[in-house]
């Protein structure tokens, strides 16, 4: 069975950002950086590792902000080049690299991530994509690939099955994740039996909760058209799967790298400080500061 290459990714990002207000209110919470490079840019930097070449969006009317971060920015461009800042040139256009193709598309309603997936489903078509959630910034083990990329060697590894991004989290704290029962199949996979949306602790079936990224078949659609609002009275992208278990291989994938929550103002401290201390600009001096502290 030929198992076909992961080109696309969708990226959902229509939602407010209301946590970081104000600071979200004229600019996406995507665009929150972490040092120097936006959320949504880790994000994509990740996709393009993976081997992904099309990049969508599932942007809301407040994220024209996106669209112009990876669009060629002609003014800055030239005037950098004017002033002989090569170097710094190179950064303002590696953010749209050679061979990588944008898309946009909006959701109208905020409807559920399920829904937000499916708003992608006439730019993604009949073939297996990823999902990431740039809010889930998963920063990369030590000499280790980016997450999507271990993902995508368990894609191949287990005949072209859909792959959830999973790790254990606090039993207390089952009631923010999607979470999964699971039966061994190597070290780093587990075969997916059951997924329940934000159980509560006492009867959640494990501590194994699903993190932002998927590679989905691309069958999900038609199981995202045809449940019914779930928790939130949204439609939720972990019901469709778990209608999808019934007939398709899933697997969870136990990645190397360390996860934040961006989308908590601890989480985005924390994935600032973890980048601060690696960026070769900024890891010797704040390493400094932070002990003084």
């Amino acid at each position: 069975m030929t198992i076909q290459h992961i080109r696309k990714a969708v990226f959902p990002v229509a939602g407010l950002g209301s946590r970081f207000l104000p600071a979200t209110k004229a600019i996406a919470k995507e665009m929150l950086p972490i040092v120097d490079k936006p959320l949504i840019q880790y994000a994509v930097e990740e996709a393009i590792e993976a081997g992904i070449t099309d990049i969508i969006f599932v942007t809301g009317r407040t994220k024209r902000s996106i669209e112009d971060h990876f669009d060629k920015a002609y003014e800055l461009e030239t005037e950098l080049e004017a002033r002989h800042k090569h170097e710094l040139l190179a950064i303002a256009r590696g953010t749209s690299p050679k061979g990588i193709s944008f898309g946009y598309t909006r959701q109208s309603e905020p409807l559920g991530l399920g829904h937000a997936v499916l708003m992608a489903k006439a730019l993604v078509g009949n073939e297996p994509f990823a999902v990431i959630l740039p809010d889930d910034f998963i920063d990369p083990a030590m000499g280790k690939v980016g997450c999507l990329s271990e993902m995508v060697a368990a894609h191949r590894l287990h005949g072209g099955a859909s792959v959830l991004a999973v790790q254990n989290v606090d039993r207390s704290q089952t009631g923010s994740y999607g979470i999964v029962s699971t039966t061994e199949l190597d070290a780093l996979n587990e075969r997916v039996t059951g997924i329940v949306e934000k159980p509560k602790p006492e009867v959640a079936p494990s501590t194994l909760a699903v993190v932002g990224r998927y590679i989905l078949a691309p069958e999900i659609f038609s199981y995202i058209e045809n449940i019914k609002p779930g928790a939130g009275g949204e439609l939720q992208l972990t019901d469709a799967i778990a209608e999808m278990l019934k007939n398709k291989s899933v697997i969870a994938n136990r990645f190397s790298g360390t996860r934040y929550d961006c989308g908590s103002k601890l989480g985005y401290l924390q994935a600032t400080v973890a980048c601060g201390l690696k960026h070769p600009e900024t890891r010797e001096a704040f390493s400094a500061y932070l002990k003084k502290c």
